[in-house]
């Protein structure tokens, strides 16, 4: 039965335009909010880059490869929930050659102006300093600051724009679905609503390790050439997605004093990048998990629920 108990599901999210993606194992479904109310879902399988290779079951080398594969579904799920918001089919097959070049294009420049902004500049602010500050590793610090500070100003920044805190508001309802799941009470609009917009396991907590732990690596990088302080930063990061993604994994699966300490700046920052959903956006988040995991049998099998309370809480949703 729910209780302060809470297990790992397995499965996580992602929000989109008006909608929720959900993806269990290799599973993958998109619910998204139509024009006429109506909720249209894609479900597919989804197999990323090397799939089935033990290079993928390596730890601190996966999350390299599981991070491309998260981005990689993240843009094609963007595309289909946006085709849908105009009044489309959604069907991703029927974009033209030069619709998927421009797209293609846009990812590399925003992957360009995110090296900028999050690498290099942080690097260029912080070595201003040189001339008052003698100790690298001060300078070190100060530009993993400035790092988070940049990430933190643009998190704010963007949620002044409507569709982004709707974003936020879908973003949430993907949250408390997964929390109302892993808290062993059936997924109902009503016991969605009433759990935590906040998760371990959330992009947003990934972002935040990888701020805290480029700051570490970083500190091993001596050369005093300025062009190949910059190239090393840049080569180091999937080393620090890597090992983020394992601290991520670890956060997701336990729970104890060490987790909630080092997870607690993500959730703090999870505020800002989660708003609370109406019933509606709970609805969507409902649809997207029942298309890709079976949440009755979980409860089932993990908090011991017999077959006709699960019934009776379906009639109730």
């Amino acid at each position: 039965m729910p209780g302060k108990r809470k297990l790992y599901s397995g499965i996580g999210g992602q929000a989109v335009l008006e909608g929720i993606m959900m993806k269990n194992g290799e599973k993958y479904a998109v619910a998204v909010r139509k024009p006429d109310g109506k909720v249209a879902i894609e479900q597919d399988n989804f197999r990323g880059i090397l799939d089935g290779s033990l290079i993928k079951k390596i730890p601190f080398v996966r999350g390299i490869f599981n991070f491309i594969d998260s981005l990689v579904l993240g843009m094609k799920c963007l595309n289909y929930s946006a085709s849908v918001g105009e009044g489309e089919d959604g069907e991703e097959g029927k974009k033209s050659v030069g619709e998927g070049l421009i797209s293609a294009l846009i990812t590399c420049v925003s992957f360009v102006m995110a090296v900028g902004i999050f690498i290099v500049l942080p690097y260029y602010i912080a070595s201003r300093f040189n001339g008052y500050v003698r100790n690298q590793s001060l300078i070190t610090i100060a530009e993993g600051i400035i790092r988070v500070v940049i990430f933190l100003i643009y998190v704010c920044g963007i949620s002044l724009m409507k569709d982004i805190r709707r974003l936020y508001r879908y973003h949430g309802a993907e949250h408390k679905c997964i929390n109302c799941i892993e808290r062993g009470r059936p997924l109902t609009v009503k016991n969605v609503m009433r759990s935590s917009r906040l998760h371990r396991r959330c992009g947003t907590s990934f972002i935040f390790f990888v701020l805290f732990v480029s700051i570490v690596l970083f500190f091993f990088i001596k050369t005093d050439n300025v062009a190949e302080r910059v190239a090393f930063r840049i080569l180091l990061m999937p080393v620090v997605a890597g090992i983020s993604y394992e601290i991520i994994r670890l956060a997701g699966r336990c729970d104890n004093i060490f987790v909630r300490i080092i997870s607690a700046p993500g959730m703090a920052v999870q505020r800002l990048t989660t708003k609370e959903p109406d019933e509606e956006m709970a609805e969507v988040a409902i649809a997207a998990v029942e298309a890709v995991f079976d949440w009755k049998q979980y409860l089932q099998d993990n908090y011991g629920y017999r077959p006709e309370e699960l019934e009776a809480a379906t009639e109730a949703k």
